[in-house]
């Protein structure tokens, strides 16, 4: 059973990030006009981003970066992994993860992710501190119980899903890599969240 200290806190920062590995590729190919959308941790470390481009200029981002690609006649998306940089690795050595991140004004990125302490979420803001990034902080939100509706395990579950994106369309996180996070099989990921669900619709149509 965890304590209280250790509950989960679900955090957004904005930082003005002038080391972002996949912003200097880009304006190194001479991709001048982007947006990042979303990022997401990735498997050996590694931070997946997705970027909104001009289609024509698509062709000069190097092959050896790009994962995927959605094309439109004026803007194209495209999924692009990186090692990261000071503030993801931040954020991933920190027993954190990434939830998402885009660019908002003044070329500041706005990262949300899950820690899994409030130690945890201080470490990170020092560390960040440390490395000469000035965190604004947008939100902390605790993990609570709320009504004795759910089960707690239930609750944790299902608190995670929602913030992870597992509900959103197209979702942002499946549910293998929901599973992984939270440490427990799939089946059983499944089943708890069936079960949280079909709880949370009988409490609603009997009241």
């Amino acid at each position: 059973m965890q304590t209280a200290k250790d509950e989960p806190y679900h955090v957004s920062i904005e930082i003005v990030n002038r080391h972002c590995q996949v912003t200097k590729t880009l304006k190194e190919s001479g991709v001048n006009q982007f947006n990042i959308i979303d990022l997401r941790s990735a498997k050996s470390n590694t931070t997946r981003h997705l970027v909104k481009i001009p289609s024509q200029q698509v062709d000069r981002i190097p092959q050896r970066v790009k994962i995927s690609q959605n094309n439109g006649k004026i803007e194209t998306s495209v999924w692009i992994d990186s090692s990261g940089c000071d503030v993801c690795t931040t954020i991933l050595s920190n027993s954190s993860f990434l939830i998402s991140g885009r660019t908002v004004e003044d070329g500041a990125l706005l990262y949300s992710f899950i820690a899994p302490s409030f130690e945890a979420f201080q470490t990170i803001i020092s560390e960040l501190e440390g490395k000469g990034f000035t965190p604004k902080i947008l939100e902390v939100g605790k993990f609570q119980r709320q009504r004795a509706i759910l089960t707690e395990k239930q609750e944790r579950v299902l608190w995670f899903a929602l913030k992870m994106g597992f509900f959103e369309y197209p979702k942002k996180i499946h549910t293998e890599e929901l599973s992984r996070r939270l440490k427990i099989s799939p089946s059983t990921l499944s089943e708890t969240l069936r079960r949280g669900i079909r709880r949370l619709l009988e409490d609603h149509f009997e009241t």
